[in-house]
């Protein structure tokens, strides 16, 4: 038509330049969604095959582990604040540290006499003048001297019935028909079995005289019976208390990017109910070098796979809002990043403080330099130098 106008019904193909940005902001809109499924696909994979549904009680790392990853209804699960998890029974590791405490029953059949053991001795049938009943101790050279008249028995390394027998025998030598009761009631040389034990590299904890024990790998349980059979070699039915005093071999680590200063790392211990907040706590919160950015890093068996949990710092301080408050595991990492502003001015400084200080050191010898030359020295010159 002649004045440019477009009839009904008649359509008027577009400019190839905005066919071609019309395909361009459908490229982009396509792209954006696989962006956001790839996405969703990682939140679930981040957590491996821990897909269970949402419940109130507390629930146990190992039924977690264990959950069918493609469970009907099943959503993905990370431990978090008001929703935490048991963890499996404490296996003990170098270098722990433990509490152990021994009741330590001396049996009478089974203990030899030695210097030092006290025994409660009774006969009857001796001289009148000079009984034998009492507390005797075993002397040096394993004997027991039961009085001037009497003389003494050699019971070193022998039990106590042995040790009665050898008495009886002795005095029949004088008396008519002596009776003895003996007793023991102290033994010298025993090494009590109480406080903290270090669990050595090689995973064996040291008894003292009573040797050694392997612990690595066991649960308090499992140390309690091993230790109690490794003392029933010296006592009769010991009884044995185990309990964790320090957790040195699970740890959490916080690492603080410096702003290109160098990283700060700070390892925390693991005791298996830690949140996020709980161990930025322990490092006083955020410098002021450090951003909002911050998420767990989490261990993963499976080689070139990560697993990072993003961390919404301000929704857990501000708003409480737990979503992101994870339950730590051992061996989690959390990382801080560093405020970019601050990272590119310590760039910009560790290129220009150089030049400063060559610049700086310029400007002062030359600044020198003018001062020690020319008339400043001269004492006749117009009120300037020394003498005036």
């Amino acid at each position: 038509m002649v004045d440019g106008s477009v009839a009904p019904g008649v359509v008027i193909p577009a400019p190839p330049h905005i066919i071609a940005i019309i395909n361009v902001n459908l490229a982009v809109c396509s792209l954006r969604h696989l962006a956001l499924v790839l996405l969703s696909a990682c939140a679930m994979a981040s957590t491996g095959c821990q897909l269970v549904q949402r419940v109130d009680a507390p629930l146990e790392l190992p039924a977690l582990l264990d959950a069918n990853c493609d469970s009907d209804g099943a959503v993905a699960f990370v431990p978090r604040e008001l929703d935490k998890v048991t963890t499996p029974m404490y296996r003990i590791e170098p270098p722990d540290i433990l509490t152990i405490d021994v009741q330590q029953n001396v049996s009478q059949q089974q203990h030899a006499l030695q210097p030092g053991d006290i025994v409660l001795l009774t006969v009857t049938g001796t001289f009148p003048e000079e009984p034998i009943e009492g507390e005797y101790q075993v002397e040096l050279g394993g004997v027991i001297q039961l009085g001037f008249s009497y003389g003494a028995v050699e019971v070193m390394g022998v039990g106590v019935e042995q040790a009665k027998q050898r008495i009886e025998d002795h005095l029949k030598t004088q008396l008519q028909q002596p009776l003895v009761s003996m007793s023991l009631r102290g033994v010298a040389g025993i090494q009590p079995i109480a406080g903290e034990h270090l669990v050595g590299p090689d995973g064996t904890v040291t008894l003292g005289q009573y040797g050694s024990v392997r612990l690595a790998g066991m649960t308090l349980d499992e140390a309690r019976l091993a230790i109690s059979a490794q003392m029933s070699t010296e006592f009769s039915d010991p009884k044995v208390s185990v309990s964790v005093y320090a957790y040195n071999s699970k740890g959490i680590y916080v690492i603080t990017q410096g702003g290109g200063l160098g990283d700060e790392l700070v390892r925390l211990p693991f005791t298996g109910n830690e949140t996020v907040i709980d161990a930025l706590s322990q490092i006083n919160g955020l410098s002021y070098v450090s951003s909002s950015r911050m998420w767990v890093a989490r261990p993963n068996r499976e080689q070139g796979t990560s697993v990072m949990l993003p961390i919404d710092w301000e929704g857990i301080t501000q708003l409480a809002d737990v979503s992101t408050n994870y339950q730590l595991l051992p061996g989690d990492r959390i990382f801080i990043a560093h405020n970019k502003i601050i990272a590119f001015d310590s760039a910009i400084a560790k290129f220009t403080s150089p030049l400063e200080r060559i610049l700086g050191f310029t400007l002062l010898g030359t600044g020198t330099a003018s001062r020690l030359s020319g008339k400043v020295l001269d004492k006749t010159s117009g009120g300037v130098g020394f003498g005036q």
